[in-house]
């Protein structure tokens, strides 16, 4: 499929828009000097967690559990993150942490 120039050029500046909405949009409804809703302090504080369970969940549901290797490098992998977390409280190193060894785990030990 080939678009023509205005073609492309109107979906990059939709994009843009878009971008650049999202981004101004929460300044623009809840400015400094207000206090956002109940309903949005709320949010801010019960969705972070339960988009991190969320990932767990999705992370792990493809694991087979009765098969060899039962799971067994998702674990360690888990185990690095929980103990990096509890360690530096750094979500940035925990979640490279995590990955990178389940990586070496997979690409190496288990493979």
């Amino acid at each position: 499929m080939h678009l023509t120039n205005l073609q492309t050029l109107a979906i990059i500046l939709a994009v843009a828009a878009g971008t650049q909405l999202t981004r101004w949009l929460p300044f623009w409804l809840f400015p400094e000097n207000r206090q956002p809703p109940a309903a949005i302090v709320y949010l801010g504080r019960v969705l972070p967690p339960a988009m991190m369970g969320l990932l767990v969940v999705y992370c792990l549901k493809g694991v087979s559990w009765l098969s060899a290797p039962h799971g067994a490098p998702e674990l360690l992998a888990i185990a690095a993150v929980v103990g990096l977390h509890t360690w530096k409280r750094n979500v940035l190193l925990s979640i490279a942490g995590g990955t990178a060894l389940y990586m070496l785990l997979v690409q190496t030990v288990f493979s």
